[in-house]
């Protein structure tokens, strides 16, 4: 279990620095964190810390464990890889596997010829040994392998995951235009938000931002809910695992500050409370039916304490908004935030690259983040006081 292995975690583009912050505030002797790539942070560890990574990152979307690379100009290359790599060492050939592949900028024509390559260079280094060729399971496979192709070399990688750690096991259903959990966790640090700080997401949705930060501020560890790739593989030791959750559940604590949610949607504001409950936290996360455009603060902060808004406001990538409401939506907002909110810090989460200018608020900074394929702004606002918001008829819609 000492022996160090290389390591990549992918996470949301825009995340990067956040989550190398996040391994290292592991503070594990034997982690060591790479130079942040984009979409990902290569890293050096032990298994130990393979199990500690899956357990407690909240912003990675996997731990994959590098076997090997090698130059590839053609498929043949990536066979002639898959079938150096110790396959055995790791798992046995009645075990079911998958093989996925990403590209960047590879020379070869097709990834699913590539894929089936890497597989075939798998299976037969188990035939060669005599043993049986493992069956391939796309659906619920035992082992996931895969495969990474970029200008000129194939990188073949172990998942040790398994189901993408987004997946915490908490979320059962979602609103129309859900966050992914990791996101919402990188949004949380990316914003400047602490547990020691009042919170409150007065467009709730699902309850995706709230929900992660209340388990952040109990300590509970992300994927105390769920199973794990590394599980069915070998190598990982059974007890070493058992102390490494059991660490986990005995670190958890309460809340030192109050969350605080609210949707113009009954049915969000439900969605939130059941959410909460499954995570664990129902405790922690007060929940209430509100159009954003009449929220307040929904606590007085104390002297020298900390208030954070932080929001994923809807936009016409994610929910289609049309007419004069759609176009007075973010000023109106931004009205609402410098009216009622001042002394607070405010971030945002856009696809208008321009929204500030909209909301007439200043952003002290501006994060390129994407939401999957959109391109997004997370706008970070210290609030002042502003002129009265003006008075409409139109309601607000939710976000999550």
């Amino acid at each position: 279990m000492s022996e160090l292995h290389n390591l990549f975690l992918p996470c949301p583009r825009g995340l990067e620095p956040a989550l190398a912050a996040e391994m290292q505030a592991l503070e594990s002797p034997t982690l060591r964190t790479g130079k942040e790539v984009p979409s990902g942070v290569p890293a050096r560890g032990t298994l130990e810390d393979v199990m500690r990574l899956n357990l407690h990152s909240r912003i990675a979307s996997r731990v994959l464990l590098r076997l090997g690379h090698a130059p590839v100009e053609q498929a043949d290359d990536v066979y002639r890889l898959a079938l150096k790599m110790p396959w055995e060492r790791w798992f046995a050939p009645d075990q079911t596997l998958r093989v996925d592949v990403t590209a960047d900028h590879s020379p070869l024509e097709s990834l699913h010829f590539a894929a089936l390559r890497a597989k075939d260079g798998l299976c037969d280094r188990f035939r060669m040994r005599g043993m049986e060729r493992p069956d391939v399971d796309r659906e619920q496979p035992d082992v996931r392998v895969h495969l990474h192709l970029s200008a000129t070399e194939a990188l073949l990688y172990l998942d040790t995951s398994g189901e993408p750690l987004f997946k915490r096991g908490w979320r059962t259903a979602h609103g129309e235009a859900p966050l992914k959990e990791n996101l919402a966790a990188g949004l949380l640090a990316l914003s400047g938000w602490r547990p020691q700080a009042v919170l409150f997401d007065p467009l709730c949705g699902a309850g995706t931002l709230v929900v992660e930060a209340a388990q952040m501020a109990c300590n509970l560890a992300p994927g105390l809910g769920r199973g794990f790739g590394f599980e069915r593989l070998r190598g990982f030791g059974a007890q070493a695992w058992q102390d490494i959750r059991q660490a986990a559940l005995a670190a958890r604590r309460a809340a030192q500050a109050p969350i605080f949610a609210a949707d113009i949607d009954p049915r969000m504001v439900e969605l939130t409370r059941a959410n909460a409950q499954r995570a664990g936290v129902e405790a922690v996360v007060q929940v209430k039916q509100c159009d954003v455009m009449d929220a307040v603060p929904p606590v007085q902060l104390q002297p020298g304490q900390a208030g954070h808004l932080v929001t994923n406001p809807p936009y016409a990538e994610r929910i289609e908004a049309k007419g004069r409401e759609a176009e007075e939506f973010l000023p109106r907002l931004g009205d609402v935030l410098k009216q009622r909110f001042t002394g607070w810090n405010a971030a945002l989460l856009l696809a208008d690259l321009q929204a500030d200018r909209a909301l007439r608020l200043k952003p002290a900074r501006r994060h390129v983040v994407y939401n999957g394929p959109i391109e997004c702004r997370l706008f970070t606002f210290q609030l002042v006081a502003g002129r009265p918001p003006r008075k409409t008829a139109a309601g607000a819609g939710a976000g999550d």
